[in-house]
């Protein structure tokens, strides 16, 4: 008898999926599919199967486009091709939850995190702090084919801020008794990271310890990406901000020299002070600093560091807010005037206006990129693919709720043997013309 584990979640067999699949035919050719397909349908999980067998997949052209964009996903949520072979019997890998968060600095910069060489995804690539969701940690989430597993909730939450602790050092967390950021001694703080990483100790006890509770409520959900169905290992990422409290002095300035790390220790945000960003002892990152979103971007484009598509997508997006830029890809033309604190609130309030817009709006977007061919059928001239946003992957097309990503955007973008080269955010228009169009760079 077939039964569902955490271990495998297969399903048992219903009778309208097999008359389904039985139906199917092989694009206008009419031809019954062979029975080997047959089986190896039926050891996908139920979501999987539902979705196959929609109206998506009926014809030979659906067929093409899906082979096309299942080699290109693979590259464009950072890991190797590895395109399955049709004698592979393995069904897709459920997506681990995890959650990652761009935190703001008291000036409006970002923090990223350089990741180690012995990494096994993201390999050297500059990347939000964040992880797997642990349930030692953060609690439970639903099993893998309920659709809460890919809404935003207090566990992905949880695990947001403890990972952001584990990784930078810097602690998202609230005094118990006066509502204030918790601030902890720096050697209490490097002590508490190893205890918690190493799970010594849970991350809610020592936070209690100390006097304080994880902030929540304070962070704010920004899309979440869902790794294609052909990749080994997949995530289902639940993306926020987080705004570190403003300057309460003068105004501070929004440039930057490449030698500094975007930080300054005798900075002091509502008079309280905000720790610099430490690395996790070279565990897995080795690099960690503010800049500002259109720096990174910048850095990006000059091939001085790796960014993956979603981080550079979610950047451009947050550059629109807080930078200034005279044309939206700019990112070379970042003001270096002073930026009172007045200002710095209102670009962030700005910024979640913006998140709160869209249909969905972008605190529900799910976006699962997908490889679009151009419309003439021929390859870019510059070496490009096009990146769709729009498809929120299988898992969450079939509970049929209507979430889906970004309509009218798409991500140029070469891969290379060390990663994600020559990016950029493009209308969709653009992206489809073909050619060596589209390079809004």
């Amino acid at each position: 008898m077939a039964h569902t584990s955490k271990s495998n979640p297969l399903r048992a067999v219903d009778t309208n999926n097999v008359n389904s699949v039985l139906n199917l035919t092989n694009g206008a050719s009419n031809k019954a599919l062979p029975t080997s397909l047959i089986t190896r349908f039926l050891q996908l999980p139920a979501p999987i199967r539902s979705f196959a067998t929609s109206h998506h997949f009926r014809t030979e052209q659906d067929d093409k486009l899906l082979t096309e964009a299942l080699r290109g996903q693979t590259a464009s949520n950072g890991f190797p091709q590895t395109m399955a072979s049709t004698k592979d019997k393995k069904p897709p890998a459920i997506p681990k939850p995890s959650a990652s968060v761009l935190l703001i600095s008291p000036t409006n910069q970002v923090l990223l995190l350089q990741r180690v060489k012995q990494s096994s995804a993201f390999t050297s690539a500059h990347v939000f702090p964040g992880g797997n969701v642990s349930p030692s940690h953060d609690g439970d989430l639903p099993e893998p084919n309920h659709p809460d597993r890919h809404v935003d909730n207090p566990v992905y939450r949880l695990a947001a801020v403890r990972e952001t602790f584990e990784e930078s050092g810097i602690l998202l967390a609230r005094n118990n008794g006066f509502g204030r950021l918790l601030e902890v001694p720096e050697v209490e703080r490097e002590e508490g990271r190893k205890l918690v990483h190493g799970n010594r100790v849970p991350f809610t006890t020592w936070l209690a310890q100390k006097g304080g509770r994880a902030d929540v409520e304070g962070l704010v959900p920004f899309t979440r990406w869902v790794t294609p169905t052909n990749v080994p290992k997949r995530f289902t990422t639940q993306m926020y901000l987080y705004f570190l409290p403003t300057l309460s002095s003068a105004p501070i300035t929004e440039g930057f020299r490449d030698d500094d790390d975007g930080s300054n220790d005798d900075d002091e945000a509502e008079g309280q002070r905000i720790p610099v960003p430490t690395t996790d002892g070279g565990l897995e990152h080795t690099t960690a600093r503010f800049l500002p979103a259109s720096a990174w971007l910048r850095l990006a484009q000059e091939g001085r560091i790796i960014l993956f598509p979603p981080q550079f997508f979610l950047l451009h997006q947050v550059a629109q807010h807080f930078d200034a830029l005279p044309s939206p890809t700019a990112y070379g033309s970042i003001s270096r005037t002073p930026v009172p604190r007045e200002e710095l609130e209102a670009r962030r309030k700005s910024l979640l206006e913006f998140v709160a817009t869209g249909e969905p709006a972008w605190t529900e977007k799910c976006i699962s990129p997908t490889v679009m061919p151009a419309r003439d059928g021929k390859k870019r001239e510059d070496g490009r693919v096009v990146l769709g946003l729009q498809r929120p992957g299988p898992e969450v097309e079939a509970e049929g709720s209507g979430r889906r990503g970004v309509e009218g955007e798409c991500v140029l973008v070469e891969f290379k043997k060390d990663g994600p080269r020559k990016l950029a955010v493009v209308t969709r228009e653009e992206a489809l013309g073909g050619g060596s169009g589209g390079a809004r760079l």
